[in-house]
């Protein structure tokens, strides 16, 4: 049975580049460099309510082809501001894989997927109830 989110992992050729555009969007630096932080195969940061993890890893260690194409599981991580993330993505240099969806019945679940300079999926959602779930988490 799947408990939560671990780890994300995506795929890049140039780690140090991924480390630098995701540092920009995310707002922090990456808190862990393998084998270097200066020189690294891996890169990790730690990033919203529960601190998931988004690791970078060098696309010479992937068990399938990377680059191309877009490729990859798309997660949808939430955001509380789908139309302002997007943006802020595509102004980095994502590009718009699906543009915003409403989903469901009316109930707030919207979606969108962009794609990184580095060729991974990006998704991200508008969920009430993981709104629901991190404040129960706080009371």
């Amino acid at each position: 049975m799947l408990r939560g989110l671990a780890t994300v992992g995506f795929y890049a050729e140039d780690v140090k580049a991924a480390r630098d555009w995701y540092a920009e969007f995310l707002g922090v630096e990456a808190y862990y460099g393998f084998p270097t932080p200066e020189e690294p195969a891996y890169i990790e940061f730690r990033i919203g309510d529960f601190q998931a993890e988004l690791g970078i890893i060098d696309a010479k260690y992937a068990t399938h082809q990377v680059g191309g194409a877009p490729a990859g599981a798309i997660i949808q991580w939430h955001v509380d501001d789908l139309e302002g993330t997007v943006e802020r993505l595509v102004e980095l240099g994502a590009t718009v894989l699906e543009g915003i969806v409403e989903r469901g019945n009316g109930e707030g679940f919207r979606t969108a997927s962009v794609v990184d300079p580095f060729g991974n999926i990006l998704g991200l959602m508008n969920n009430p109830h993981y709104l629901q779930i991190v404040a129960s988490t706080r009371r």
